[in-house]
C-alpha cells in the first residue's frame, strides 16, 4: 500500500465520533487508524443543548484530539431530523416522494453548517487537510471559501447520489453544484454515483469538464472520483471464525437465511419478505422449512416515513408467518433491537444465504461481512441487489432486481440449492475484492488522492 504523503495534520468532520471505546470495525473504526497513524483532529456533533456557539469542546485526546460542536434542540430538529433525514436523505436514495420540505429546516441546516465552518477555521494550520463526512455537511466547504480558507477539502458521501431529475424536487437545486465545488475531490462509493454526479453539474452553466475528467467552477479546479468503501475484512474474518456457534434452536439440518440491515425505507425489507413469501409458496421441495432471520434495528422514530415502514414491515412478517408457519416452525424471524456485532458475525458463519436487497444504497457492507464471514470449505450464498454500491464490484453474488419479486423468489431457491462446488467458486472471487479492497486501502487511496491535489494560484486544486 503506498504510504501516506500529506503534510500538517489530517482533520476529520463527521456528524458521528468515538465519545467511548472506539468500535472493532466499520467507518469509525477506519478513521479512528488513520488519525492514531497521522495525528490530527476529529469533530462530531454534541447532544442538543439550550444554547449553543462557535466554540468547539475537547472530549477526548490521545493519538488525535476529539471535540463536539454544539446543537441546540431546534437545530437538532432542522438540521438532522429535518433537511438532513427528511430532505437530503430521500432525495439522494432516490425517494424525493417522500420529501419534508420546509424553509425552516433548510435554515437551521445552513447556520450548523457555517457554525461548524467558522468554528473549524478558527483552528486551521496552513498544511492541514479536511475531510468532510456525508450529506450532513453538503454546504461546510463552501462556508470554509467564503471565509478565505485554502487548504485541501474532501468530502466523501457514503450514501448513492441523486440523479438529475431527483434534484429538481431540492429547492435548492441551483446551489448543489458550488457546493461540490467548493471542495478539491469528492468522493462517491460507485461508478454510477460519478456518472450521476457528471450529470448534475452538466445542468450547472458555471460549470466545465476538463480533457483530464475533472471540473472547474468560478476558477476552482475540483474532481469527483469512485471510492468503494470496504471492511476491516481480516478482523471480521476472525471475529466470526471464533464466535460460538448461535443458539437459534432450529432443525440443525434447516436452512438459515439472514438479513442485518437499519430499519429504513431504502433497504428493500417490505419487498425481501414478500419475495421470501413467494419462494415459500412455490418452492421445489415442500419439505424444506428455511427460516429467514431479519435484524433490523429501529432508527429515526421521529420521521414519519419510518413508522410507516416499521407497519408495513410488521404485518408483511404476520401475513406470511400466517400463511406459511407450523407448530415446530416460524418461517420469518424479525428482531427489531440491535444486536452485538460479535453475534452478528457468528449468524453470518451459520447462514447459508445472505440477502442484501437495498432498492438503493451507497455500498452496504454487510454484503462485504457475510463474504468475510464464510468458512471457505463451505461458504453461504450472497444474494445481491444491483442497487447496492456493492454490486460493481461484487459480480460473483448472485445478483437480483427486488422489485422483481418472481426472479427474486427464483434466486432464493437457488441460492438454497446451489452445489458445494459453485458456492466456493463464487466466494472465492468474492473474497478476493473484499479482502484486497479492505478498509486501510479505501483510507489511503482517498487521502493520497487528496494529497496529490496541487493548490492552484486562484485557490483550485489539480486532481
Amino acid at each position: 500500500m503506498t504510504s501516506d504523503t500529506r503534510k500538517g495534520r489530517l482533520i476529520v468532520l463527521s456528524n458521528r465520533l468515538p465519545k467511548g471505546d472506539v468500535p472493532a470495525g466499520g467507518l469509525i473504526f477506519a478513521l479512528h487508524e488513520a488519525l492514531s497513524g497521522a495525528g490530527g483532529i476529529w469533530i462530531g456533533s454534541a447532544d442538543p443543548t439550550e444554547t449553543a456557539d462557535d466554540t468547539l469542546t475537547p472530549i477526548g485526546s490521545g493519538a488525535y484530539d476529539r471535540f463536539t460542536f454544539s446543537l441546540t434542540e431546534a437545530e437538532h430538529a432542522g438540521f438532522y431530523l429535518g433537511y438532513s433525514n427528511a430532505v437530503l436523505w430521500p432525495l439522494f436514495h432516490h425517494r424525493s416522494d417522500l420529501m419534508e420540505i420546509t424553509g425552516d429546516d433548510f435554515d437551521a441546516y445552513a447556520a450548523v453548517n457555517a457554525r461548524v465552518a467558522r468554528a473549524l477555521a478558527a483552528m486551521l494550520r496552513p498544511d492541514d487537510t479536511i475531510w468532510i463526512h456525508d450529506y450532513h455537511f453538503l454546504m461546510v466547504a463552501s462556508e470554509l471559501r467564503k471565509l478565505g480558507v485554502g487548504n485541501r477539502i474532501g468530502l466523501f458521501l457514503h450514501i448513492p447520489f441523486p440523479n438529475v431529475t431527483d434534484v429538481l424536487a431540492l429547492p435548492q437545486a441551483n446551489l448543489l453544484a458550488g457546493w461540490l465545488a467548493a471542495h478539491d475531490l469528492v468522493g462517491l462509493q460507485a461508478q454510477r454515483d460519478v456518472s450521476a454526479a457528471f450529470d448534475v453539474l452538466r445542468q450547472d452553466g458555471e460549470v466545465q469538464i476538463l480533457n483530464d475528467g475533472t471540473w472547474i467552477r468560478a476558477g476552482r479546479i475540483f474532481a469527483i472520483r469512485s471510492f468503494p468503501i470496504g471492511i476491516d475484512a481480516e478482523g471480521f474474518a476472525k471475529t466470526a471464525a471464533a464466535a460460538p456457534t448461535p443458539e437459534l434452536l432450529l432443525d440443525p439440518r434447516a436452512p438459515l437465511l439472514i438479513g442485518v440491515d437499519r430499519l429504513d425505507y431504502s433497504k428493500g425489507l417490505v419487498h425481501r419478505f414478500e419475495a421470501f413469501g413467494e419462494y415459500l409458496a412455490r418452492r421445489s421441495d415442500p419439505h424444506m422449512r428455511p427460516t429467514f432471520l431479519q435484524i433490523a434495528p429501529v432508527s429515526r422514530e421521529n420521521v414519519a416515513a419510518y413508522q410507516d415502514i416499521r407497519e408495513e414491515l410488521e404485518r408483511a412478517s404476520g401475513s406470511i408467518n400466517g400463511a406459511h408457519a407450523d407448530l415446530d416452525w416460524t418461517p420469518i424471524r424479525y428482531v427489531r433491537h440491535h444486536v452485538d456485532r460479535d453475534r452478528i458475525a457468528g449468524l453470518y458463519r451459520r447462514a447459508d444465504v445472505a440477502l442484501v436487497t437495498p432498492l438503493a444504497d451507497g455500498m452496504n457492507l454487510v454484503a462485504k461481512e457475510f463474504v468475510a464471514a464464510q468458512d471457505v470449505t463451505d461458504p453461504g450464498v450472497l444474494v445481491l441487489s444491483h442497487f447496492a454500491g456493492a454490486a460493481e464490484q461484487m459480480e460473483a453474488a448472485l445478483q437480483i432486481n427486488p422489485f422483481d419479486q418472481g426472479s427474486f423468489a427464483e434466486a432464493i431457491d437457488r441460492a438454497l440449492t446451489m452445489s458445494l462446488e459453485e458456492r466456493i467458486e463464487r466466494n472465492d472471487a468474492l473474497r478476493k475484492g473484499v479482502f484486497e479492497q479492505d478498509i486501510a486501502w479505501w483510507t489511503q487511496t482517498f487521502l493520497n488522492r487528496l494529497s496529490s491535489a496541487s493548490i492552484s494560484y486562484d485557490g483550485g486544486a489539480e486532481v
